[in-house]
């Protein structure tokens, strides 16, 4: 008989809290951008993430009642910077920058459906570049959520092929190269690589907004946009890098293509807008790419070669490490570890410990 499909990983969860949070930002994003440039308003969601972010782990370190969010995590490292530093350019500094343009020359509908192409580009590169595991379930999974993404933006006219659709499609392509370089540093501690991200980028945009001449919204409009970039950008790449950790970026990236569909539920009651059958043929085609992926079971006998390395764990199968006098004890703790060669089989993801070849 064939053997049931191996509980999903908490990371699951994550990439599509992740991607709910990112969703509801759109049409709170869409309120806001009548008061401001976009340019503006993109340097202002991501100062909310960096800002917000950053008060929070300050704040979890000293005030009594936001401790229990504090977690033990391992910080980033001379060797991370590299990733790190390609993960900004590209996807806060380039991307941002290359979106605006291009929606400076193209129409609506087609921008819609060419920002579907960030799932697509996230899953190639994961899969050709750094050889994450997939079979035809993975595969087909993901492009039913994406066919609900496309279906969900669709608005009958087609893709105008012009500059700015080629700005765009170049804006997917390096959130696409973000999302896979993030992926290398997702043992790190997650808010100290978004508030750096947001931080940075967030100025970059901003001070290109200020040297075009755009000016900042009313001070409550101003407010609003940093509580959005916050919830939106901040708290949502957090859950996404957790995602990333535990499923790599090809899976946390297809999961994350369901936010328009989260975006579009919550305009109905909070822009007024009347459910479509457009929005339920897209729910089916994504709940169908989720059934295929929550159904999922990889297993194959698997070597870990000897490698060491840092990040949050417990003791498990594959944290059978001794410690030294000055390593923390309780679990889950973080301190720099060995892992010796090991062969087994279980059922697995191409997680931290799993991004082997086949």
């Amino acid at each position: 008989m064939p053997k049931p499909a191996s509980p999903p990983p908490p990371g699951i969860a994550l990439a599509l809290l992740s991607a709910l949070l990112f969703g509801a930002s759109t049409p709170l994003a869409k309120l806001l951008l009548g008061s401001t440039s976009p340019l503006m308003l993109a340097g202002l969601l991501y100062l909310g993430s960096g800002f917000g972010l950053l008060a929070l782990r300050t704040g979890a370190r000293h005030i009594t009642w936001l401790r229990p969010l504090h977690t033990q995590e391992a910080p980033l490292r001379r060797a991370d910077f590299g990733w790190l530093a390609l993960a900004v350019m590209t996807g806060g500094m380039a991307g941002p920058a290359l979106l605006m343009l291009g929606l400076a020359h193209t129409d609506a509908a087609s921008a819609s459906l060419l920002l579907n192409l960030e799932g697509l580009a996230t899953m190639v590169i994961a899969w050709s570049v750094f050889h994450e595991n997939t079979d035809r379930r993975v595969v087909l999974g993901a492009f039913a959520i994406l066919a609900g993404a496309c279906v969900l933006s669709w608005s009958g006219a087609g893709i105008t092929a012009s500059t700015g659709a080629l700005l765009i499609a170049g804006a997917c392509l390096c959130w696409g190269v973000d999302n896979n370089a993030t992926a290398r540093l997702s043992g790190a501690d997650p808010t100290q690589i978004t508030l750096i991200k947001g931080l940075v980028a967030g100025t970059v945009n901003l001070t290109l907004a200020l040297a075009t001449g755009a000016s900042f919204p009313p001070p409550a409009l101003l407010v609003g946009a940093l509580l959005t970039g916050f919830a939106g950008y901040g708290a949502s790449l957090v859950l996404f890098i957790l995602g990333l950790r535990a499923l790599g970026a090809a899976r946390a990236g297809a999961y994350f293509s369901l936010a328009p569909f989260a975006g579009a539920c919550l305009a109905i009651p909070l822009l007024h807008e009347a459910p479509t059958l457009r929005l339920v043929l897209a729910g089916g085609l994504m709940a169908l790419g989720l059934w295929l992926h929550l159904t999922e079971r990889h297993e194959h006998d698997h070597t870990h070669d000897s490698m060491e390395h840092e990040h949050r764990h417990t003791h498990d199968a594959h944290h059978q490490h001794s410690h030294g006098p000055n390593d923390p004890t309780g679990e889950p703790h973080t301190h720099r570890h060995q892992h010796v060669a090991l062969t087994h089989r279980h059922a697995h993801y191409p997680d931290l410990h799993h991004r082997h070849t086949h």
